[in-house]
Parts: C-alpha cells; structure tokens; sequence
C-alpha cells in the first residue's frame, strides 16, 4: 500500500524545528497514539529534525501514513537541506546527528538512514499505530483539516508543553519508583522466609536421616536378638514333634505345632526386617553370575512344591525358551520370585499359578511374571500392598496372616537390581505380579560362565 500524505513541514530554522514537534506531538493524537507515545514520537521526530536543519536550508519534513501487513503506521522522513546558508557539517554536528538516531533507534519501532547525495541525507522513522486504531481515507482528511485550522503556539508554550510532559513523566517514574522499592521489600522480606524454611527443611531433613539411621540400627540389633532363640524354640519344637523324647498326646502335639508355627512366622518376620535394615542401610551387596532362566524354575519348583495344595490349586513353570544366560544377582531373584510365588499360593482357592519369563530384545530386559486365579487386589489398594507392615482387608487375608514385609522387600530388592516390580490385578479375576531386570546389572562386571571342568569359557 502506496503511504498517504498527512503534512509536509519546511525546516529552515530552529523556529521550523520546534513546530515539527509541535506538528507530530499533534498528528500522533489525532491517529490515537496514547499520551506517552505521543511524547515519545514528538521527542524522537524533533531531535531528528534539529539535526536535519543543521545540514543547511531546505530540509523538509514529511508526514505519512503507511500500511505492512495489515497493521498502518505512522511514518515521518526527515531530510536535510543542501547546505545553503548553513556551516558546513562539524564532528559536533555530526556528533549531535549521530545521537539523535539513537535516540530515535529507542523511542520509535523503526529508524533508518538514507545518506542521500551531496551530504543531504534522509531519515525515516516509524512507529506503529494501537492494534485498535485503524485510519480510514475519510478520517485522514478530518485529520487533515483539522491540522490547518490549529494554529502553531509559540516556543515559550511549547516550552511550556515540554516542561509539563517532563513532569508528568518525572511523576510516573517517582510512582514506578515508590512501587519497585515496595516489591523489593516483599522480595526481601520472601527471600527471607525462603531461607527460614530452606532451614527448618534441612534440620527436619537431618533429623529423619537420623531418626532412618536409628531405626535401621534398631531393626538390625533387634533381629539379630531375636534370631538365636527363635531358632532354638523351632530346634526344640521340632524335637518333641519328632517324638525324642517320649510320645505327645494329641492336645501336646496340636500345642508344639502352635508354638512351631508362631516361631516359623516370627523368623520370617525378622529376617524380612534384616533384610530391609540392611537394604536401608546400604550393607547389601550383589553377586553377580550368569542366570539361566530354566534352571532358576526348576530350583523354584522343588522349593515350593511342599507349599501346593494339588487339590486345589496347581502350580505351573511355563518353558521360557530362553537358552543365553543374563547376569545379576540369582539369589535376590529367587528370593524375590519365591515371594510372588508363596503370595499367590496363599490368596488362591481354586485354580493355577502360572510362572513364566519372556525376553524384550528392544529394551534388552527379563521380565519374570506369576500371574494367579486369587482374589484380586482393587485399584485403591495397588500401592498399598508396597507400603511395611499394610494388610488388605479380606476374609482369606485374615486366615493367612503375613508379615506385611514381603511385597515392600521386593520393590526394595528390584530396584538394588537395577529394575522394578509391576502389579497389576482384577478383584475376584487374579493377579499378576511382574519383576523386570536388566539383562546385565548396571556398574559390575559379570563373571564369566564356567566350564564342567571348572575354568573359564
């Protein structure tokens, strides 16, 4: 779009700069720029005309009214005269030129310079019109004449003018001064609070590290206790079930089998304890061998076959096919396994517990899974039966009381393996739980597989 002509201003003198001022601080309202933009345009237009009018007589100013875009702006071009009857171009001149550009660069969206011929060079500054403004050529006429019928105001009143505008903006910056000072004290007085709490965190943070510390060495020192005459009780009870000395009535045999069963419970109990201090405390250590996955089954299988009520349910190792031997921990796997697999026995009436590993060539991971036909586990209680020492509520639950530790264990276990454990579960349908390992444990070197002969392959 070709800019439409709005006023054209002759600069001669200093006379002739001071109307252009007056001239754009005039238009700039009448396009609808706000008030400080209007101080700004008249700012920028003025310096640039001082010094286009120190170039010599003939210098103009143009007042346009451009489009890019959809978007109409305020375009003015400053050009200086030929140098008739002025002083030639000083380095003060030039100084003074140089630095109402930049002054314009800051005040306006855009500022260019034309050097022209003969030293008469032109600038050209911009400055876009509010988003909510646009000019129609019907209204750029009203603009028109009502510039002609405003009389120019003498230097002092637009000293004057000058002086107000410096006020009026003196008085803002003292306002935007007031309230940067009072955000600062608000972020002052945040940062403050800031530090007091990073405080409190840390010394709460100490403190729990200590108190984890202490119940650590406590479940530890405990359980060590506690080991030695569990295992006498359960040496002993097992002595009179074994009738060495002397037969038992039936009511003494039901008794010795009460005692023996609490104190198999009992141990299950501080060792799962033990094995959570250790973890805790960071007293665990992994051994790593080739696992070969078929082997780990049927070692599971003859461990748990004491466990399986074949009347009622039936336990199922399922051939994974796979031959290449993973490295990591196998007894922390089995333990792990040997948990999931006691679970499902347990909460299972009727039915199967199936076991079986599959390999993710693309993830390069063993995922071992033992999914059941049990009771299910609810969506509200997945996460609960990884917290120590929590019991879901259910009928079989209470027949078959358990420590609370073993699921918690487990996570812990996976994730000294550089895996994790997975549940997922249907009330009444089943439950499959999931443990996924790397098919090399993260930071060890695996020992390589070993001959029949006893040397290194």
């Amino acid at each position: 779009m070709t800019a439409q002509r709005i006023l054209n201003v002759g600069l001669d003198s200093d006379q002739d700069v001071v109307l252009v001022r007056q001239r754009a601080r005039q238009i700039s309202a009448l396009l609808g720029f706000s008030q400080q933009d209007q101080v700004r345009i008249g700012t920028a237009v003025s310096e640039v005309a001082r010094g286009a009018s120190l170039q010599g007589r003939g210098g103009r100013a143009l007042f346009q009214l451009g489009e890019k875009d959809g978007r109409q702006y305020l375009e003015v071009l400053l050009s200086g005269g030929a140098g008739s009857g002025s002083p030639a171009a000083t380095d003060e001149v030039e100084s003074l030129r140089e630095l109402a550009i930049v002054t314009a660069h800051r005040l306006m969206d855009a500022c260019e310079v034309d050097p022209g011929e003969a030293g008469a060079s032109t600038v050209t500054v911009r400055k876009m019109l509010p988003r909510h403004e646009h000019v129609t050529g019907a209204r750029l006429a009203e603009i028109g004449a009502r510039l002609a019928d405003t009389p120019v105001s003498n230097p002092v009143h637009e000293l004057q003018l000058q002086n107000q505008e410096l006020l009026s903006t003196l008085a803002e910056l003292r306002e935007r001064q007031d309230d940067l000072m009072s955000l600062t004290r608000e972020l002052e007085d945040t940062n403050r609070g800031i530090v007091a709490l990073y405080a409190e965190i840390e010394d709460k943070a100490e403190r729990l590290r200590r108190a984890d510390e202490m119940k650590s060495r406590f479940l530890s020192n405990t359980s060590h206790e506690l080991r030695t005459p569990l295992s006498s009780i359960r040496a002993l009870a097992q002595l009179l079930l074994d009738r060495m000395d002397g037969d038992l009535t039936d009511e003494q045999e039901r008794q010795v089998k009460f005692i023996s069963t609490a104190a198999a419970d009992l141990s299950e109990l501080v060792n799962d304890l033990l094995d959570l201090a250790k973890i805790e405390a960071g007293r665990v250590e992994t051994h790593v061998e080739p696992v070969v996955v078929e082997n780990l089954f049927r070692a599971l299988k003859g461990m748990l076959r004491p466990l399986v009520d074949e009347a009622r349910v039936e336990l199922i190792f399922e051939p994974s096919g796979i031959e290449e031997p993973f490295y990591s921990d196998e007894g922390k796997i089995s333990q792990i396994l040997r948990n999931f697999i006691s679970n499902a026995l347990k909460f299972t009436e009727h039915g199967s517990v199936l076991v079986f590993a599959a390999h993710d060539p693309e993830a390069d991971t063993i995922a071992f899974a033992v999914a059941d036909t049990g009771i299910g586990i609810s969506q509200d209680n997945l996460q609960l039966i990884f917290e120590e020492f929590s019991q879901i509520e259910h009928p079989l639950q209470r027949r078959s009381k358990g420590t609370g530790l073993g699921l918690p264990l487990c996570r812990k276990l996976a994730d000294l393996l550089g895996g994790r454990v997975d549940v997922s579960s249907t009330p009444g349908v089943g439950s499959t739980f999931t443990l996924t390992l790397p098919r090399t444990l993260p930071n060890t070197t695996p020992k390589p597989p070993m001959d029949p002969d006893g040397t290194a392959s």
